[in-house]
């Protein structure tokens, strides 16, 4: 464990913004987080892959870098099998070690940036898929003590790119693993065209799935590496279903996905890009000119940077739509 004052965030989160924590720790086993938390400086900040995240241009408190690693086969049963993964372990490794065990599941939420850890706080998904469909069990690790508790699924209250983690139990624990009930009786997920056009014509396996949403992925999302992002900026809304036929009755080109009963989803990167915002900068910041959905950074950005075109989306999405949008990431 290593604490580092006025640390440099940058290189920490895939944005890229300037940004400085007034104290860094590189967390690499659970049972440094008791000393760590009684020498630490509120507030408390947990830092995965950074995926997710807008930080400040200064982070006031102790942000936590959680570096756990370690992945194995618990166990299994006639109908599953149990595999865990140590929350500091990169996501996209991990789905690609599961499939290449045999162990199918998380095809459809291959290349999703960020480590396994943060993977329940949002419950990501992707293609039809979320993560709650094949989580079993989870260790946290409290902010308070450090002392172990474990959450079953119904202890996570998961819903759409939500967990309790963000509600009632936000900033009060530190996820060190997760495990996950893979099953042996497998079925692909294929509710979405772009994947069943690439696949057509193929074997329907595990790997050429996962390849299908790489490659479709790939096309559309820019890499981090070489523009600096946060994946999808924005939720897609979920809206009731009258006002959605209201509005594709009004533009029948917006996509609508069935959501639960009386409610529906609509595509936020459609209704970006009609008000105008696809490829179209703001200062050093923008969205994305082949998927209106992702916000970037140009160089040199802020928080405030950030802030600014968020509300300016906001605003013409409100004003032509009559839908709000809310962002995903998480706020420092």
């Amino acid at each position: 464990m290593t604490m580092t004052e006025a640390a440099d965030l940058q290189p920490l989160h895939t944005l890229g913004l300037l940004a400085r924590a007034e104290r860094l720790s590189h967390l690499t086993e659970a049972a440094q987080l008791a000393p760590l938390l009684a020498g630490a400086v509120a507030p408390l900040r947990v830092l995965g892959g950074g995926s997710n995240l807008v930080p400040g241009t200064r982070v006031d408190g102790t942000v936590i870098k959680v570096e756990l690693q370690g992945r194995q086969l618990l166990g299994e049963d006639e109908a599953a099998w149990y595999v865990a993964a140590a929350a500091g372990e990169n996501w996209h490794d991990f789905v690609q070690w599961t499939l290449a065990q045999g162990w199918p599941g998380l095809e459809n939420l291959s290349l999703i940036p960020g480590t396994v850890g943060a993977a329940p706080i949002q419950n990501i998904g992707a293609y039809g898929v979320e993560l709650k469909d094949h989580f079993h069990a989870l260790t946290a690790l409290s902010l308070t003590d450090g002392s172990t508790t474990v959450f079953t699924p119904e202890q996570c209250a998961f819903a759409y790119r939500d967990s309790v983690f963000k509600q009632a139990e936000a900033g009060r624990w530190l996820i060190a693993d997760v495990l996950f009930k893979l099953p042996k009786q497998w079925q692909p997920r294929l509710d979405y065209g772009d994947l069943r056009s690439r696949l057509a014509g193929e074997a329907i396996t595990p790997q050429a799935v996962a390849a299908a949403v790489m490659a479709a992925r790939q096309s559309k999302l820019p890499d981090p590496a070489v523009i600096g992002n946060a994946g999808s900026f924005f939720h897609n809304p979920i809206v009731p279903t009258a006002q959605a036929d209201a509005l594709q009755a009004a533009y029948p080109g917006l996509p609508v996905y069935p959501h639960t009963e009386g409610r529906a989803k609509l595509a936020a990167g459609w209704l970006i890009e009609q008000a105008g915002w696809k490829g179209r900068q703001l200062g050093p910041v923008g969205m994305y000119e082949k998927q209106a959905l992702v916000l970037v950074n140009h160089g040199g950005a802020t928080a405030d940077d950030v802030r600014r075109l968020m509300q300016q989306v906001q605003a013409d999405v409100a004003e032509r739509f009559g839908v709000q949008l809310q962002p995903e990431p998480v706020w420092w």
